[in-house]
């Protein structure tokens, strides 16, 4: 029945270590302690964001983008033909040789011309580029980069202050919650409409474990420590999303710049705040205090989920660096080539200065 069920759910034993129970978490005149009803509150939340997120693409981000110099390009469009379109819906976007030759003897057509008719389909299912500018703009409005304050004991061990227990609930800490939470449902909620990128799947495992994370921790007041993974997450998305925003407005030096300042975040909140950090106080600092209970395997469990995601991101990240450079010394090298010795005394010879930033460069692969 239901009434079981809830009970099982709400099991003390699944949400707190051996000791604590959610009669320790009743709220006082002066102490306030979160309350799972809580999260019901973004529901709101959530159908206003994703509201105003529509509202603002449509009448705000898309005439801005207009003004700012962002153009999509002029792309042709494959001519109809049912055959290739099934072909293209239900098998592949990128059919191999043989289908090609295949499909060129159903529909009496050269290889040439399915060929040229799949790479002009795959173009008009592409994102334009006003399209991606607007649903970056608001993405990087929509970070918030404040996070709560906390009042520590003087005497609290450092890799402790983070798993205390009964810890009294803030307002800016609740507010906090409610505001991460909101924006990673909207995300999930909307990510059928946006643009999509190769990493999909990897997004939407992101964000189911982000909401799960977010959620068990409010729930059993582990506030600290998951105000922390929040904030080294926020760091580097901010700084991601101001790049690619930079990208589309074709404002080169800034966004490279840009670029490999999200890099050196990125490395330093992922791969080494986060582990050394977070990660080790989680599984062995918390096992100097408490007994191991489900909920530390399962928070535990989750947190290296998100782990393994920083290092698949970080694989893509450590791509798009070494391309970078490789574009950059190519295009620099390509300006140093010594003349050859007559141009060092005949001024027509010489070459001109290049201008910044190299041409090289006009397409970045983060994009």
């Amino acid at each position: 029945s239901w009434s079981s069920s809830n009970t099982w759910f709400w099991w003390h034993g699944y949400w707190f270590p051996p000791g604590y129970t959610w009669e320790d978490m009743k709220e006082s005149e002066s102490i306030s302690y979160p309350k799972p009803q809580d999260l019901l509150h973004i529901i709101p939340y959530v159908l206003l964001l994703v509201g105003v997120r529509y509202l603002f693409q449509r009448f705000i981000a898309r005439p801005l983008g207009r003004k700012l110099g962002v153009r999509d390009k002029v792309l042709l469009n494959a001519p109809p033909n049912p055959v290739l379109e099934m072909f293209y819906t239900m098998h592949s976007k990128k059919p191999k040789e043989g289908q090609l030759i295949s499909l060129s003897k159903q529909c009496d057509l050269p290889t040439r011309k399915v060929e040229r008719w799949f790479r002009y389909r795959r173009n008009q299912d592409k994102p334009s580029l006003t399209t991606k500018f607007c649903s970056v703009s608001l993405c990087t409005a929509s970070q918030h980069l404040h996070g709560p304050s906390w009042n520590v004991p003087s005497r609290c061990p450092s890799a402790s202050l983070f798993l205390l227990l009964l810890q009294p609930l803030q307002r800016s800490v609740y507010w906090y919650y409610m505001m991460e939470l909101t924006f990673a449902f909207s995300l999930t909620f909307t990510m059928a409409f946006d643009v999509k990128r190769k990493d999909f799947k990897e997004q939407m495992l992101h964000h189911a474990t982000t909401i799960i994370l977010i959620s068990y921790s409010y729930c059993a007041n582990y506030l600290r420590i998951g105000s922390l993974v929040m904030l080294l997450h926020v760091s580097s998305t901010v700084l991601l999303e101001l790049t690619k925003l930079l990208h589309y407005l074709n404002w080169r030096r800034a966004s490279n710049l840009l670029f490999l300042t999200f890099s050196s975040v990125f490395f330093v909140t992922r791969l080494v705040i986060y582990p050394c950090r977070v990660l080790y106080t989680s599984f062995y600092s918390f096992m100097e205090q408490y007994q191991p209970f489900f909920g530390y395997y399962f928070m535990n469990t989750l947190l290296m989920v998100l782990q393994l995601l920083h290092v698949f991101w970080a694989s893509i990240v450590i791509h798009m660096i070494y391309k970078f450079i490789n574009e950059l010394e190519g295009t620099l090298g390509g300006h140093l080539v010594q003349p050859p010795a007559q141009s060092r005394t005949n001024p027509q010879f010489l070459p001109q200065i290049p201008k910044w930033p190299p041409q090289g460069l006009n397409s970045q692969p983060w994009v």
